[in-house]
């Protein structure tokens, strides 16, 4: 049997994840596995609210895991659900991996489909994000 490839790795992760997912008013379950540099996997899936605004994606959920065990450093996220071509970011997770996963490839599948698996990189979903000048917490 031949190895898992690391996207392959990372859509089974998030699929599992999926499985987590709390989403009882619109059944959409998503899930997502964030990578970090040191080859550490942090997954989430959504969490919705009666007050709508109050949902987190899975994205959120993995990279404010990540951040919270303080990886600083990624590579790629998958994000899966039943979505014909796979579940795109919205933008408020697409300005926070602007904002601290500049760099990570995103992996999309619909999970009916997980062999199929499409490429991004987060500079194409959000080419502009809003960034500041960070201010080096040392020098305060």
């Amino acid at each position: 049997m031949p190895k898992a490839t690391e996207p392959d790795r990372l859509v089974a992760a998030a699929l599992e994840a999926r499985s987590q997912a709390v989403a009882p008013y619109s059944g959409f379950r998503v899930g997502a596995a964030l990578l970090s540099t040191s080859g550490e996997i942090f997954t989430g899936a959504n969490v919705e609210s009666a007050s709508f605004g109050l949902t987190c994606c899975a994205e959120r959920v993995a990279l404010f895991h990540a951040l919270s065990q303080g990886a600083r450093s990624f590579r790629a996220i998958a994000v899966v659900a039943e979505a014909d071509d796979g579940p795109m970011p919205c933008g408020a997770c697409r300005q926070l991996l602007a904002e601290y996963a500049p760099n990570v490839r995103i992996l999309i599948c619909d999970s009916r489909k997980p062999d199929r698996i499409r490429r991004f990189r987060i500079s194409q979903l959000l080419p502009k994000p809003f960034v500041l000048a960070r201010v080096d917490s040392a020098s305060s």
